[in-house]
Parts: C-alpha cells; structure tokens; sequence
C-alpha cells in the first residue's frame, strides 16, 4: 500500500495553440488544488495573472500555492523532484510543453522516471481550430502528436464557423479515432476533467460523497456543457467486464474517478479510479475502517447515453461474488501504480 501519487499531465500542442492560455485558466479556477507548473520552453509566460517573463529557470513559488519554472528536458525530472517533496504540498503537477517539443520524448521522460512519488497522468493535446489545417501542412508530425494524446483540446472554436469545426472534427477523429474531443475557446476547461484537489483537515481518504457534492458544486459553471453519471454497488465487480468497459467506453466519456471493489480477486484492497480520455490510472489502498465495502463511481463526459453507460455499467457486476478471476485481475494491475 502506498500513499497517493501525484500526477504529471502533459500539455502539448503547437505554436499559438493555446496553451498558455489553458494553464492560466485551470490556475485561476484551481478550485482549491495545489498546482505545480513547469513550462518546457523559455521566454515570456503569465502565470496566474503574474507575469514571469525572461530566462526561468529557477523555481518561483507564488502565495496562493502555485508553482512556476521552466527547464529544459534534461532537467525535467530533477525539476519535478523539487515539485513532488512532500513540504510543497503539490496536489497535481502540470507540465506545458513547448509548440515544438516532442510529446513521444516527454511521456518516455514520465514513463522512465523512477520518481515514487509521481505518476504519468496523461497527455493533453491542444488543437487551434482555426490554424491547424494550415499548421498540419507544414508541419506533418502533428499527426503523431495527436496519436500520442489522451484527451484532444479543439481551442479557439470562437474563430471558426460550423463547416469548419465539423470537418476538423473528422480530421482528428480519423488520425486518433476513439481519444475524447473537447471543444472550447481560450482554453475554459474544467478543472476537474483534469484533477481533483486532495481532501484536507480531514482524516482519510475522499469519500463518495465529497465526489458527488464536488461534482453539484461545479453544475453552476464548467459542467453545464457536460454530463454525469453516478454509479454505485455493494457487489464485487468483474475484473474483465470492467476493463472492457474502460477499453471500449462510450464516446464522448471524458472522466472516471471513483473507488472500485474486486471482491474476492483481492479482499483487502480498494482500488482508486482516475481516467483523463484514454489514459488509465489505478490506485491500491486499504479498505477504510468502518466504511462499508462498495464500488462507486463518478462518470463525466459530453453527449453521453447516461442510461447506456449506467446499463452497461451494471453489466459489470459480478455474477458470483465468490468466485476468483486471477487472469482477469492481471489486466487491472497493469495500471496500479505500486
């Protein structure tokens, strides 16, 4: 059992983008997250509307909790070291790429780091809805790029009309079919399609509850374009089942968080959910004392069939409690994070 990582997201996308942008608005409606940031390129960055500008390349720390520094790749994961201290209380860090880093590059530095304190999170990949076409001809690897993301941001959808939008969107679905799309302009994003805030002055771990109220409180700004679907029972569940489920999710489904139970494939762990579009994330703890066993789940997305995926959901219960599927749990703990 090990106590919660922190994860590193990759925020990458191309010159003008958006990028920028996008960190400063998940900075200013952080909603009680400690956030680190490293920027992997040098030059002029605001930074929740503090203005860092020159060669950075020291660690600037901020009063309302946020952490700023650029570095290059080689000192990446010295940098995310200092960030990750237990003294810096960081509960996500965020890494924005440079417009022309390779993301290939940077999820080989995360996947490689033997840092136990973090955890890959994911690759956010940043589309200009009114360039990348343009872009795309001259600069070809943008494909790549986009095959390499979790979660695919079409920003900037303000300055282009619908035709284009919707022939954009078949563009990208066809060089990364299946990653999740968000659609937005000057990168508003909710924050919590990213990472949740660890609870605090509070003993143990976020309950159900905390999820479910977090996710109300958020229903009066960013989740307005969104839906969710809350899932809970007191069954086990189907290891294959689920991981099929997560294999083959609904489109549209952009976020999973919650707290999954096994059963009898191993009694006395619960497993912590976390997904950011295709990327998967699973965490082993202890049962908490005086909770009662159970999985719950919190499930976000945009134009989801919420009674599809509650049905299918309930697909993936158990059909006897009882009984042990050891090769079925080999494919969830491929993703715990030990």
């Amino acid at each position: 059992m090990v106590d919660r990582r922190i994860p590193v997201i990759l925020v990458a996308g191309f010159l003008g983008s958006g990028k920028t942008t996008l960190l400063n608005h998940l900075l200013a409606n952080r909603q009680g997250a400690r956030i680190g940031v490293v920027v992997n390129d040098f030059g002029s960055i605001a930074v929740d509307a503090m203005a860092v500008s020159g060669q950075v390349d020291t660690m600037m720390s901020f009063g309302n909790g946020c952490l700023c520094c650029a570095v290059d790749a080689s000192g990446l994961d010295a940098m995310l070291a200092k960030l990750s201290e237990a003294e810096a209380g960081i509960d996500v860090i965020v890494i924005e790429a440079s417009g022309l880093a390779e993301p290939r590059d940077l999820i080989r530095l995360m996947i490689a780091s033997e840092n136990p304190a973090i955890a890959y999170g994911g690759l956010v990949e940043l589309v200009d809805a009114a360039e990348f076409e343009a872009t795309r001809k001259r600069h070809p690897e943008l494909d790549e790029h986009l095959g390499f993301a979790d979660l695919v941001v079409l920003n900037k959808t303000d300055r282009a009309d619908e035709d284009t939008l919707a022939k954009l969107r078949g563009t990208i679905d066809e060089i990364a079919p299946g990653t999740p799309v968000i659609a937005t302009s000057h990168g508003r994003i909710d924050p919590t399609l990213f990472f949740d805030a660890r609870p605090r002055e509070r003993a143990g771990q976020m309950s159900f509850d905390d999820l479910r109220e977090e996710e109300h409180d958020h229903e009066h700004h960013f989740h307005t374009a969104y839906d969710s679907v809350a899932f809970t029972t007191e069954r086990p569940l189907d290891p294959r089942r689920l991981m099929d489920f997560l294999d083959q999710r609904p489109g549209g489904l952009y976020r999973i968080k919650g707290f999954l139970d096994f059963g009898p494939n191993d009694p006395r762990s619960r497993f912590g959910l976390h997904t950011v579009g295709s990327f998967i994330q699973l965490e082993r703890s202890a049962w908490p004392s005086g909770q009662p066993r159970r999985s719950e789940l919190v499930l976000i997305g945009s134009g989801i069939d919420t009674e599809a995926v509650t049905a299918r959901l309930e697909e993936c219960v158990a059909d006897d409690p009882e009984v042990a599927d050891e090769r079925g749990m080999l494919r969830v703990l491929r993703f715990i994070q030990d």
